[in-house]
């Protein structure tokens, strides 16, 4: 192949990060690793896609996926010789995945994919930007969808929140709790513990200290502690920054929420870059490994739909959809500045990852145990000051059809586009009414919606756990049979996240509210099966 006639790349213009300034000429010598993501090997006789794979509830094993679905070798190949071409070097390849690694220098990547590299400063760092459209090779047009790492801005952001006047002290807090005390007020199912489940948890900076764990999971009277496991992706490790208001908090956070639910759980960290390029492989990495084989990923990272770029929407979906489609449940936070999520220009946004309908989208409540039980529960919103939940209508993903009797609404913004509604499930996160953790030698209270994914990961290993085998995509069955049963979800029927109320039934401050765990898994008995 010639490799002279090139196209642009669909949906990867990047604009500069806002505030952000160029701030001189990048190093042409600078070390550049790039994600390229191929597309998925065409269907074979009477095959299914993916997508009709899990739209009808199927799933197949790692392998499978990887022979029916992951990259034909003959791309890999194709895209290969074009590297090889332009003095870069092919680093780990996945035919599951559809990915391959390519290193090389900041020129080479320049000249190979057609973009200008330079350095940007904005307030807090600095980052190796582009601008415009990545371009291919007419050749390998259609064959290679994504291209990921040229930019390595931060990507995304941690969805958790300590209280703005809260003390360090967790003695001062009187209305927090431990995450047991919030299982026990959700009714979490008893008698299991986890145990055969591996729960896999993606983030993008910070680490867990050995000693905390022990110290925080003593407090709980858990013991043994949970197995917690770190797996390095992109050169990323389980790294301490020693800063409680940084991501070693998120880390803390996930690991003890979800270890306190499933003790018998195996924990699995996969630390990654906060990139495009890292956030995506972490993603993949957990679906499709086959060594720790996780049942459940649960991610507290994310950003407005707004900030990402279409190439990356499209192919970190279709990386949640794999999971979906290998079995995995995939809970996701759906952020903390209700309903615009943080965005400046005045318009309403929903989170994403969250908004991917392969998510179980995580909102937030503000709740109060009276008893071991729920006293009350409404929306969190403390905005200005401690956040709100996110929610509302994607403008990038379509109505799907489970969710097509949920009565979700038009989209707050001009024109009212009707799409995928978020979030679908909620749980506690104001800070306010928030979960004790340990972290960095210290303890304090934390709450945002980055504890609610989690929470749910915990629930979904119990629920896996009892019925001997993974509940996978969840979605549909949600929506159209456990929400629909009696018991199984406490309606939130009070506040609003800003532009969205809540109401009786699913709406976008707090899907169909926060679960009653006994009363789900009874829904997804095979006896309650057998009966409808």
């Amino acid at each position: 192949m010639a490799f002279d006639t090139y196209v642009k790349l669909p949906g990867s213009e990047r604009k500069p990060m806002r505030g952000a300034t160029k701030s001189g000429v990048l190093n042409p010598k600078e070390p550049v690793q790039v994600t390229v993501v191929l597309r998925e090997r065409p269907p074979r006789g009477k095959q299914a896609s993916a997508d009709d794979l899990v739209a009808s509830g199927g799933r197949v094993s790692r392998d499978q996926y990887a022979a029916r679905y992951g990259a034909d070798p003959k791309d890999v190949k194709a895209v290969a010789a074009f590297a090889r071409a332009h003095r870069l070097k092919v680093g780990q390849v996945s035919l599951p995945s559809r990915t391959l690694t390519l290193t090389g220098t900041s020129t080479a990547f320049a000249k190979a994919f057609q973009v200008q590299m330079e350095k940007y400063q904005y307030k807090g760092g600095s980052y190796r930007g582009r601008t415009g459209s990545v371009n291919i090779p007419s050749e390998l047009s259609g064959i290679i969808v994504g291209v990921h790492g040229l930019d390595n801005r931060p990507h995304v952001q941690p969805h958790f929140r300590i209280a703005a006047n809260a003390s360090a002290a967790v003695a001062a807090a009187s209305t927090s709790y431990t995450a047991l005390q919030v299982a026990q007020a959700y009714n979490f199912p008893t008698g299991v513990n986890g145990k055969g489940q591996t729960i896999a948890i993606i983030e993008l900076g910070g680490g867990y200290k050995s000693a905390d764990l022990k110290t925080y999971f003593k407090s709980l009277k858990i013991s043994p502690a949970p197995s917690v496991s770190a797996v390095s992706v992109d050169g990323a490790k389980n790294k301490p920054t020693g800063d409680t208001n940084g991501p070693d908090t998120e880390v803390m956070l996930d690991i003890e929420v979800a270890g306190a639910v499933a003790p018998g759980a195996k924990i699995v960290v996969y630390f990654a870059p906060n990139t495009d390029a890292g956030f995506l492989d972490a993603i993949n990495k957990a679906a499709m490994d086959k060594t720790h084989k996780p049942s459940v990923i649960s991610i507290s990272w994310g950003g407005p739909e707004s900030g990402w770029t279409a190439q990356s929407l499209q192919n970190y979906n279709t990386a949640l959809q794999s999971a979906a489609a290998v079995g995995v449940t995939v809970c996701v936070a759906c952020g903390d500045n209700g309903s615009t999520d943080g965005s400046t220009d005045g318009s309403d946004q929903v989170d994403f990852p969250a908004s991917s309908p392969y998510s179980l989208a995580c909102g937030g409540t503000s709740l109060d145990i009276s008893g071991g039980a729920i006293g009350s529960e409404v929306v969190w919103n403390d905005l200005p000051n401690d956040g709100a939940t996110g929610g509302g209508v994607s403008a990038t993903f379509p109505l799907p059809s489970w969710q097509a009797n949920a009565k979700v609404p038009k989209s707050a913004n001009p024109g009212g586009i009707k799409g995928r509604g978020v979030p679908d499930v909620a749980g506690d996160a104001d800070p306010q009414t928030g979960y004790q953790v340990q972290a960095d030698g210290s303890k304090f209270v934390v709450g945002g919606t980055s504890a609610v994914a989690p929470l749910w990961a915990g629930l979904v290993a119990l629920l896996n756990q009892k019925a001997g085998k993974p509940g996978g995509y969840l979605n549909p069955n949600l929506y159209q049979s456990v929400a629909l049963a009696t018991g199984t979800f406490h309606d939130i029927t009070s506040g609003n996240n800003g532009d969205y109320k809540a109401g009786p039934g699913w709406d976008a401050c707090s899907g169909w509210g926060s679960p009653n765990g006994a009363g789900i898994l009874q829904s997804l008995s095979p006896s309650k099966k057998s009966k409808a």
